[in-house]
């Protein structure tokens, strides 16, 4: 009975891990968008989404069905959750160029680099909580270090597109642009909720 206990508690980090390393291949195709400007990339990064949906909810019908779980099950639920957002945010942020036919700047190429850096430190966080709880807390707080740095470029960006209006169409423009880089200030967002689960699960479990 212990060990299927510790087999369902598995199942779980196993679930966290993989849906992190989903996300952080979804954040390498949006920063090759914003260098391509591919459409394949495009779909690439949407079946991607679409496959870390599927991990999500194959990790909530888990948490539905089982009475044991490695850490508080609302932090296995926020946890998935805020891993899922960055994805979705990936992929509305590059759905959204697509549509309103928005090309990258060199702002929007800084912050999804930044971001693709806080997946990568998201998904070693997860891949140590099991084992290594007080490294999984070391890559979380590197994941918050770039959460600011993204917030720092937005700020930047912002001022630079809020700089000087010349006419209706260079407006419209700015709007759009401005709803890409919501996005992406939004993702950042969902990685620092991440990296905060992480290190309360840490501060649980110790």
């Amino acid at each position: 009975m212990f060990g299927l206990f510790k087999h369902r508690e598995g199942r779980f980090y196993d679930l966290i891990v993989q849906q992190a390393s989903i996300t952080l291949e979804g954040l390498n195709l949006m920063v090759k968008y914003l260098e391509t400007q591919a459409p394949e990339v495009a779909e690439q990064l949407s079946l991607k989404e679409k496959e870390a949906d599927e991990v999500r909810r194959i990790l909530i019908d888990e948490l539905n069905h089982s009475f044991v779980t490695p850490f508080d099950r609302e932090d296995v639920f926020a946890l998935s959750r805020s891993i899922d957002d960055v994805m979705d945010y990936a992929d509305s942020t590059v759905i959204e160029m697509v549509i309103l036919k928005v090309k990258p700047t060199p702002f929007m190429q800084r912050i999804a680099s930044l971001l693709k850096d806080a997946a990568y430190e998201i998904h070693q966080a997860v891949q140590r909580l099991q084992k290594h709880p007080a490294v999984a807390i070391d890559h979380a707080q590197r994941a918050k270090a770039l959460e600011n740095r993204v917030e720092a470029v937005y700020r930047e960006a912002l001022a630079d597109l809020f700089s000087g209006p010349q006419d209706i169409t260079h407006v419209v423009e700015m709007l759009k642009l401005r709803e890409v880089y919501r996005h992406l200030s939004n993702a950042a967002d969902r990685g620092d909720e991440a990296a905060n689960t992480i290190a309360d699960i840490v501060v649980k479990r110790t």
